[in-house]
C-alpha cells in the first residue's frame, strides 16, 4: 500500500495536470485548513441576491445549471475524477444454523453456546450457504445503474461488498477494485458511500441539524483546492466566471459553518425543505414521515463529496413522483459531473427505470444480467421470454427467474415451458452480446495512468482530528440539550435522596462519642457511596441507546472513534461535578461530617472521583455489552462485586482467602477507604479507645481498623489516585470498545432447512393458484375469489364528511414566526368507501394520507377532530368499528420472540368470532399464509426490524396477514407495498384484490404504484399538502377518467404513451406544477362535477336504509375475558422460551449470584458466633435481596417497552381487554420468578449453611421468590406509567436508592428518626430482609459475643432489640409480601389500561 500511496499522494500536489502545468498547489486537505478564504471574497450583501439566483437556477433547470459548472472547468481545461468499479469472481458465504435449529430457544441457545466452544477445536454444526455465487462485472463513470433482484437475491451484500462494509460474520472472496488499486490502496469508506436500506437518526435532532452534522464531518473533499485551482487558470486565462456559478461554488467549498448552500441544495433535491426545521423523531417521538425519513437517510450521505455511490432502496415510503425526481437529480450530477453510482430499487415505475442507462440483475446470488438497459429485454426474449405490454420492465424483470412467475412470461407456442434457473440465465448470459462485451472489458487492466490524483481518497477522514472532535462535541451538547428534562429529573432525583438522607440521618441524632457511634456514620457513607454509584447507571442505557447511529456513522468515517468518546467524557464532567457538588452541599453538614473545610472539599473530591469511575465503569459496560438486557444484568452484578467488596457489607478480616483479590481491585474499596479516612480521622474521633479487642488508641482509628480500611492520611489520597487510575483505565477500554468492535446483530433473511426445490414443493398449500399468476387489469377484474376466505362478515360502507384535524403548532414553526395556536393537519376532506371496492388514498410525502386514515380508524392520541363519520348510515362508535375493521400500519409493529404462525394463530384467536371452533381457526391462518406466501416461513422467527429475524418485506407481508386473519368488513392499509420489490407488492396487491372480491371495504394508501397495481384499484382519493382533496373518483379503465379530468384543466400537458398514471398525475398536480399554471387543484376540484356527485354519494349513504340497523356486539372483545387470558398467555410463555437474552441470562446471573455469595459467605449460617457474623450474615441477605432484585428490575424494562408498543398497537385494534394483557403479563413473569427463586434458594442455602428445616427452608424459598416477582412487577408498572424507557431506567435508580436506605441493614429500624419509621414499612426490601433473617434467627438462643458485653447477648434478643426483627410477626411479613405483588400488579394494569403515551 505504501508505495500506492506514495504515488497518489505525490501526484496529488499537481492535481489537475491537463494543461502540463507543475505548479505546486497547497497542501491537500480534506477538511482543515482555511476554508473561508474564497467565500469571503463574496460580497456579504450581494451573497443572498446571488444565492436566490442560484437556487431558481436549479429549481428551473438543475441539469442546465450542473452543465454551466462543468463548462467552466472545461474552458480551462480542469478534469473530474472518475470512478470505475470492478469485481471479479466475487463470492460472499456465511455459516449459519437452519430450521428450527436457527430459533433461539433457551434449548437451543444452550446447544449453541456449547458448540461454540466446541468449534474452537474445528468442530460445527452450522451450515454453509452462498449468498453471492462468483460475480464479475464493471460500474462505470457517468453511467446510472438500478440493481435489481427479488428479495434474499443479495442486492444489500454486493453493495455492502463494493463499499468495503460487508458484514462481519461473511467470508467474502474474490477482487474489488476501483481504478486498478483495491482496497488496501485508499480508504473505500471515503471515496465511495453506501446507503443503508436501515434508517438510523438521532431522532432529537432536526432534518438540517441532521444533515449539516454529515456535511461537516464528511468534508469538502478537494472542492476547495478545486476553487483555489480554478481560479488561478482563469486569471491567467483572462476569463470572467459566470457569477452564479462562481458564487456557487464557493459557497459549497465552505467548511465549518453551521449550515451550508449545500445544505439547503440537498434538502431542496430531496423535497425536505419543508421539514428542515422538525425533528427526525424515533418509535416514541412524533418527528417526520416514514419517507421523510427514507430521503434523510440519503441525504445524509449524498451531502458528502464521495463520487461513487451505492444506494440500496432508497425509493421505500416515497411517492413514485418523489422517487423519479430525486433519481433524475443523481442521474444529471452522474451525467455531467462523471459520477459512479448504483441504486437498488425495490418497485421502479418505468419512468424512474428508463433514467439509468446501465442495469444489473441478481436472482438467487448469481449475475442474471450486467449491462445496457436497451440490451435487457433483448437478452430474455433470446431465452424464450417477453415482457407483456402496460407491464412495467423492472417489475417484469423481478418476476421472471422466480420460479412461481416465471410460466405467464414463456413466449414460445412451439416449443413446451421448461423453468430456466438463475444459474442457467446466468450461463446464458455469459454467451449474449453483452456478457462477452463484459468479459472481454474484464480482460482489459484498468490504466492506472489514466487515474484523476483526487479520486481515491487517501485520507481517512474529512476533518482534522480537533475539527472533528469539536463536530462530535457540539452535536453531543445539543443531543444533551434536547434531553435536559432527563438530565435536570437525574439532579432533582439526587437532590431528593439528599433530603430524604439528610433528614434520616439528622445531625442532631449523629453523636460521635463512642465507638458505636461509628455504625451510624459508617451507614451514612456506604449509603452516599452506593447513592452516587447507582446515580451512574443510567449511563450504560444513554450508552445503548447511541450505539446504532454511532456504528453507523464510524463505520462511514465520519469521524473517529476516539472523538465520540472523548466528547461523552468531555460533556459528563460538569454535570458529573454539579451533581456531587449537590448531593455534598445538601448533605455534608447537615448531616454532621467532620466540619472543617478541607474535609468538605475532600469529601466531594471523593464524591466526585466515585462519580466519575461510576460512570466511566457503566459507559464502559454499555459499549462493551451492547444491549440493553444484557448490559444491565451484567452492569447489577458488576456493581454487586463492586459493593460486595468494598469493605462495608463484608469486613477485610472476613473475606475468604480465595476471595481477597477481589476486595483490592473493588473500586467502591478505594471510595469507602477515602471517605471514612476523612471522616473518622478528624479531630473530634480522637477519643480514647476502650475496645479491648481492636489495638487502635483512638476510636476513629479503632473503626477503621475493625474494617480493614487504611488508618492514615496516605490513605486517602492513595484512594484518590485509585479511584483515578480505575477511571482513566474505564475511559481508554470505553474508547477502544467503541473503536473495536462491531454492532452486535445484523438482519438475517430466513433460512429453511432443506433444499429449495424441496421447500417450494412442500411450502405451497395452492400450487395451482401459485402458478396461474398473472397481474394485469383485466384478469384482476375478472378473477374470482381462489382465497376460501369464507368466514362470515357483513359488508359495510364508511362515509365522512367535512373532515378536519387539528395538533396543537409545533414549537420549530412557532420559533419561525407562526403565531397561530394550531396546525390544521386535514381540510374539509369528504369521501366514501363502499363494500367491494378498493379505493387508492394517494397524495406526496406529508399530505395527510396517514393522517386520514388515522382519524378515520380512530387512532388519534390527541388533536382535534371535526366532522361526521358514519359506519353504513349509522354514527361511527369506535369500540363497535374496531372489532369489525382492520388496520395495516406503515411501521410493522409484531413482538420479536414469537414466529409467524404464532403471530398469525395469536391474532386470529383473539379476533374471530368465538363461534369459529380451534380447526377452523387454524385452516383459515392456514389459506391466508398461503395467500400472502408465509406459508414456507411459519417458523421463522419475527424478530427486530433491521436487526434480526424477517426482512422487510416479510414483515409487511405479516403485518397484512394478522390483520386478514380477522376477518374485517373494512380494512384500511398503510402503505402495504412500502418496501416491497415488486414482485411481493403483486402478491400483496393480488391479496387486497382477493380481500375486495369478497365484498369487503379496502382503502390502501400508496406511495409507488406500477401501472398494473395502480389500475387494480377502483377509486381514487387524491390529496395535496396541506390535507385537501384534488381528486375524488373513480379511475375507469386504463385511469381514462382520471386522466380525462386533468387534461381537461388548461395548461396540464398530456400524458404520453405507456406512462404511469399514477406518476403523471403527481408531476401535474406537484406544487411546482400550482405555481406555473397558477390554480388550485383543491379549488377546482371543489367547484368540479365530480364533488357534486361525490356529495350526492354521500348523503345517500348516511342515510340509514331500511330494515338495516346499527350494528354492535354484546361483549366488546371479540373473545371473552378468560379466553383473552389464555391466548396472552400462551403468546407470553412462547415469546419468553424464544428469549435466552433475557431468560437465559437472569437464571445464568441467578446462579452467579448464588455461587458467588454462596462461596464468599460460606457456611456463615452455622458459624454465628458474634455479633460481626450476624451483621455479615445481614449483609449476605441484603446484599442477594437487594443487588439481585435490582438486576431483575433493570433487566425486565426493556423486555415490556419493547412489547408495550406492540400492546399500543393490538389495543387500538380492540382485541382485548388491557387488563387480560396485564395478568398474562404478570403471570408469565411469576413463573419464571418463581423458578429464579427456587433455583437461587437450591443453590445458596446449603453454601451459607442455614439450618435444613423445612419450615425455615420454604420460608427462604418464599420470601426470595416473592421477592423476584413483586420487584419484577414493580419495573412493569414503571413502564405502563412512563413515557420512556429511559425516564423508566432513571426512576428505577430513585426507589433502588430509597429502597436501599431504608433496607434496614445501612440504618437498622429501630434508629431510624421516627419521621421516617413508617418509609420502613413502606419499603418492600425491608419486609423481605426481615424476613428471612427473622425466619432463620428470630428463634435462635445461641449466645453472641458482642462489644462492651461480658456475657453476650442472645441471638434472637440481638434481633429484637438491636434490628427490630420478631420470630412472631412472620406471618404478618408474608402478608406484606402478597401486599407489596398485588398493590403492583394492579397499579400495572392501571397503567396499562388508562394511560397511552404513543403520539399519533
Amino acid at each position: 500500500m505504501e508505495g500506492e500511496t506514495a504515488t497518489l499522494m505525490a501526484r496529488r500536489g499537481s492535481i489537475y495536470g491537463k494543461d502540463g502545468e507543475e505548479e505546486k498547489l497547497p497542501t491537500y486537505d480534506a477538511g482543515g485548513g482555511n476554508r473561508h478564504a474564497a467565500a469571503e471574497e463574496v460580497d456579504a450583501r450581494g451573497g443572498r441576491e446571488l444565492m436566490e439566483r442560484v437556487f431558481k437556477a436549479v429549481d428551473d433547470d438543475g441539469e442546465r445549471f450542473l452543465r454551466r459548472l462543468r463548462d467552466r472547468l472545461d474552458r480551462v481545461g480542469m478534469e473530474l475524477p472518475q470512478i470505475e468499479v470492478r469485481y471479479e469472481h466475487l463470492s460472499v458465504e456465511a455459516d449459519v444454523h437452519v430450521g428450527k435449529r436457527a430459533l433461539p430457544t433457551l434449548i437451543n441457545a444452550a446447544i449453541n453456546t456449547l458448540e461454540g466452544l466446541i468449534s474452537i477445536f474445528g468442530l460445527s454444526n452450522k451450515r454453509r450457504i452462498e449468498i453471492l455465487k462468483d460475480l464479475s462485472g464493471i460500474l462505470k463513470p457517468s453511467r446510472l445503474t438500478l440493481l435489481l433482484g427479488p428479495p434474499t437475491s443479495g442486492k444489500s451484500t454486493l453493495m455492502q461488498a463494493l463499499t468495503g462494509k460487508p458484514d462481519k460474520n461473511l467470508k467474502v472472496s474474490g477482487n474489488i477494485t476501483y481504478c486498478g488499486h483495491d482496497f488496501s490502496e485508499f480508504y473505500p469508506e471515503r471515496t465511495s458511500t453506501y446507503v443503508s436500506q436501515y434508517d438510523l437518526h438521532n431522532g432529537e435532532l432536526t432534518v438540517r441539524e441532521t444533515l449539516d452534522f454529515s456535511r461537516l464531518c464528511l468534508g469538502t473533499g478537494v472542492r476547495h483546492d478545486t476553487l483555489l485551482e480554478l481560479a488561478r487558470r482563469e486569471r491567467n486565462a483572462g476569463i470572467k466566471p459566470d457569477p452564479e456559478v462562481d458564487a456557487f461554488m464557493k459557497a459549497i467549498a465552505e467548511q465549518g459553518n453551521d449550515t451550508n448552500v449545500i445544505t439547503d441544495l440537498t434538502l431542496k433535491v430531496l423535497g425536505l425543505d419543508i421539514c428542515a426545521d422538525t425533528i427526525v423523531g424515533d418509535e416514541m417521538r412524533r418527528g417526520i414521515s416514514g419517507g421523510q425519513r427514507k430521503r434523510v437517510t440519503t441525504g445524509e450521505m449524498l451531502i458528502g463529496p464521495a463520487r461513487a455511490l451505492f444506494m440500496d432502496e432508497i425509493s421505500t415510503g416515497l411517492d413514485s413522483s418523489s422517487t423519479f425526481q430525486i433519481v433524475k437529480y443523481i442521474r444529471q450530477m452522474v451525467h455531467v459531473m462523471n459520477y459512479t453510482v448504483m441504486i437498488s430499487l425495490l418497485q421502479p415505475p418505468p419512468e424512474t427505470y428508463n433514467l439509468f442507462d446501465d442495469i444489473i440483475l441478481l436472482s438467487e446470488g448469481y449475475l442474471v444480467y450486467n449491462g445496457p438497459r436497451e440490451n435487457i429485454l433483448e437478452f430474455f426474449d433470446s431465452a424464450g421470454f417477453r415482457c407483456p405490454e402496460r407491464k412495467g420492465v423492472a417489475d417484469f424483470l423481478q418476476e421472471v427467474t422466480s420460479r412461481k412467475d416465471q410460466q405467464q412470461y414463456w413466449c414460445y407456442d412451439y416449443e413446451n415451458y421448461c423453468y430456466v434457473s438463475a444459474l442457467e440465465f446466468s450461463e446464458l448470459f455469459k454467451s449474449f452480446h453483452a456478457g462477452k462485451k463484459l468479459q472481454i472489458e474484464l480482460q482489459i487492466p484498468y490504466d492506472k495512468s489514466r487515474i484523476h490524483p483526487a479520486t481515491l481518497a487517501i485520507q481517512k477522514y474529512g476533518l482534522s482530528n480537533w475539527e472533528s472532535l469539536m463536530t462530535v462535541l457540539s452535536r453531543e451538547w445539543l443531543l444533551m440539550k434536547r434531553n435536559s428534562f432527563l438530565y435536570t429529573f437525574k439532579s432533582f432525583q439526587l437532590l431528593v435522596l439528599a433530603i430524604v438522607t439528610m433528614t434520616v440521618f439528622l445531625r442532631t441524632q449523629m453523636p460521635h462519642e463512642n465507638f458505636s457511634d461509628t455504625v451510624k456514620f459508617s451507614g451514612v457513607l456506604t449509603s452516599s457511596l452506593i447513592t452516587i454509584m447507582f446515580n451512574g447507571f443510567s449511563e450504560v442505557q444513554m450508552t445503548i441507546k447511541k450505539l446504532p447511529v454511532f456504528y453507523k456513522q464510524r463505520d462511514c468515517l465520519f469521524f473517529p472513534a476516539w472523538t465520540f468518546g472523548v466528547a461523552n467524557i468531555i460533556l459528563k464532567l460538569p454535570f458529573s461535578l454539579m451533581e456531587t457538588s449537590v448531593w455534598t452541599i445538601a448533605t455534608y453538614y447537615v448531616i454532621g461530617y467532620a466540619p472543617a473545610p478541607a474535609r468538605f472539599f475532600s469529601a466531594l473530591l471523593a464524591y466526585f472521583c466515585t462519580h466519575q469511575m461510576a460512570v466511566a465503569l457503566f459507559r464502559l459496560l454499555g459499549a462493551v455489552l451492547q444491549t440493553m438486557v444484557v448490559a444491565n444484568t451484567f452492569g447489577m452484578l458488576v456493581m454487586l462485586l463492586v459493593c460486595l467488596f468494598g469493605g462495608f457489607v463484608i469486613p477485610r478480616h472476613d473475606i475468604k482467602p480465595w476471595w481477597i483479590w477481589a476486595y483490592w481491585i473493588s473500586p467502591m474499596m478505594y471510595s469507602n477507604n477515602a471517605i471514612s479516612v476523612n471522616e473518622f480521622l478528624d479531630s473530634r474521633w480522637a477519643i480514647p479507645n476502650v475496645e479491648r479487642n481492636i489495638g487502635a488508641l483512638t476510636v476513629g482509628k479503632a473503626y477503621l481498623k475493625s474494617k480493614g480500611y487504611f488508618t492514615g492520611e496516605w490513605g486517602y489520597w492513595l484512594s484518590i489516585g485509585a479511584m483515578i487510575g480505575f477511571m482513566i483505565l474505564s475511559n481508554i477500554l470505553y474508547i477502544c470498545a467503541l473503536t473495536f468492535l462491531n454492532s452486535p446483530n445484523s438482519s438475517k433473511g430466513v433460512v429453511s432447512d432443506g433444499d429449495t426445490e424441496n421447500m417450494l414443493k412442500k411450502g405451497s398449500t395452492n400450487q395451482k393458484q401459485m402458478d396461474q399468476v398473472n397481474y394485469g387489469i383485466e384478469e384482476a377484474t375478472d378473477r374470482k375469489t381462489e382465497t376460501g376466505m369464507v368466514l362470515p362478515f357483513q359488508p359495510l360502507s364508511l362515509s365522512f364528511n367535512h373532515m378536519n384535524y387539528y395538533v396543537d403548532m409545533p414549537a420549530e414553526m412557532k420559533s419561525r414566526g407562526f403565531m397561530e395556536s394550531r396546525l390544521q393537519l386535514l381540510s374539509d376532506i369528504c369521501g366514501a368507501f363502499r363494500p367491494g371496492v378498493l379505493t387508492a388514498l394517494v397524495g406526496v410525502s406529508g399530505a395527510g394520507k396517514t393522517t386520514l386514515m388515522d382519524v378515520l380508524a380512530g387512532r388519534k392520541t390527541s388533536g382535534t377532530i371535526e366532522g361526521d363519520i358514519r359506519l353504513s348510515g349509522y354514527p361511527k362508535i369506535q369500540e363497535t368499528f374496531a372489532r369489525i375493521s382492520g388496520y395495516c400500519e406503515q411501521t410493522d409493529i409484531h413482538s420479536p420472540n414469537v414466529t409467524v404462525y404464532e403471530s398469525l394463530i395469536y391474532s386470529a384467536w383473539l379476533r374471530l368470532s368465538p363461534e369459529v371452533n380451534e380447526n377452523t381457526r387454524k385452516a383459515f391462518v392456514e389459506q391466508v399464509m398461503a395467500l400472502v406466501e408465509l406459508d414456507v416461513m411459519r417458523d421463522a422467527m419475527v424478530g427486530l426490524p433491521g436487526v434480526s429475524g424477517l426482512s422487510t418485506e416479510q414483515r409487511k407481508r405479516l403485518t397484512i396477514a394478522v390483520e386478514l386473519v380477522s376477518n374485517p368488513s373494512i380494512i384500511f392499509m398503510d402503505e402495504p407495498t412500502s418496501g416491497l420489490d415488486a414482485r411481493a407488492a403483486a402478491i400483496v396487491m393480488r391479496t387486497v384484490q382477493n380481500t375486495v372480491n369478497t365484498g369487503r371495504t379496502v382503502v390502501c394508501t400508496i406511495h409507488q404504484p406500477s401501472i398494473d397495481i395502480f389500475e387494480s384499484f377502483d377509486e381514487l382519493l387524491l390529496m395535496k399538502r396541506g390535507g385537501r382533496v384534488t381528486y375524488a373518483g373513480k379511475l375507469g379503465r386504463h385511469s381514462n377518467i382520471l386522466v380525462k379530468y386533468f387534461e381537461a384543466i388548461p395548461g396540464v400537458p398530456k400524458i404520453e404513451e405507456g406512462y404511469n398514471p399514477a406518476t403523471w398525475m403527481l408531476e401535474v398536480t406537484s406544487p411546482l406544477a400550482e405555481a406555473r399554471l397558477n390554480v388550485d387543484f383543491a379549488e377546482i376540484y371543489a367547484n368540479s362535477a365530480f364533488y357534486r356527485s361525490n356529495q350526492v354519494l354521500i348523503k345517500e349513504m348516511s342515510v340509514q336504509q331500511p330494515g338495516s340497523q346499527d350494528m354492535s356486539f354484546p361483549i366488546k372483545y371479540s373473545q371473552n375475558f378468560p379466553n383473552q387470558c389464555m391466548a396472552n398467555a400462551w403468546k407470553q410463555f412462547r415469546s419468553y422460551w424464544k428469549f435466552p437474552p433475557y431468560n437465559a441470562m437472569r437464571y445464568l446471573m441467578t446462579v452467579l449470584y448464588a455461587v458467588l455469595f454462596g462461596t464468599v459467605f460460606w457456611g456463615k449460617g452455622k458459624n454465628v458466633e458474634s455479633v460481626q457474623d450476624m451483621y455479615s450474615l445481614l449483609g449476605a441477605i441484603y446484599a442477594a435481596v437487594f443487588f439481585l432484585g435490582a438486576s431483575t428490575v433493570f433487566s425486565v424494562l426493556p423486555v415490556v417497552s419493547t412489547e408495550r408498543t406492540v400492546f399500543y398497537r393490538e389495543k387500538a385494534a380492540g382485541m382485548y381487554s388491557p387488563l387480560s394483557y396485564a395478568f398474562a403479563q404478570a403471570l408469565v413473569e411469576f413463573v419464571y420468578s418463581a423458578a429464579q427463586g427456587v433455583l437461587y434458594t437450591v443453590l445458596f442455602y446449603g453454601m451459607v449453611g442455614f439450618e435444613w428445616k423445612a419450615d425455615k427452608l420454604l420460608y427462604f424459598t418464599f420470601f426470595l421468590a416473592a421477592c423476584f416477582v413483586y420487584i419484577t412487577l414493580y419495573g412493569m408498572m414503571l413502564i405502563a406509567c412512563t413515557p420512556s424507557y429511559l425516564l423508566a431506567t432513571v426512576l428505577v435508580s430513585f426507589t433502588i436508592m430509597q429502597w436501599n436506605i431504608f433496607a434496614g441493614f445501612l440504618i437498622s429500624r429501630p434508629m431510624i428518626p421516627v419521621w421516617w419509621r413508617w418509609f420502613y414499612w413502606a419499603d418492600p426490601v425491608s419486609w423481605t430482609i426481615y424476613g428471612v433473617i427473622a425466619s432463620q434467627f428470630g428463634d435462635d438462643d445461641r449466645i453472641l459475643t458482642a462489644p462492651g458485653q461480658t456475657g453476650g447477648v442472645v441471638v434472637k434478643d440481638f434481633l429484637n432489640d438491636k434490628l427490630g426483627y420478631r420470630h412472631d410477626f412472620l406471618g404478618y411479613v408474608v402478608l406484606g409480601h402478597f401486599a407489596f405483588i398485588l398493590l403492583f400488579f394492579f397499579l400495572f394494569a392501571y397503567g396499562i389500561k388508562k394511560l397511552n403515551f404513543q403520539k399519533r
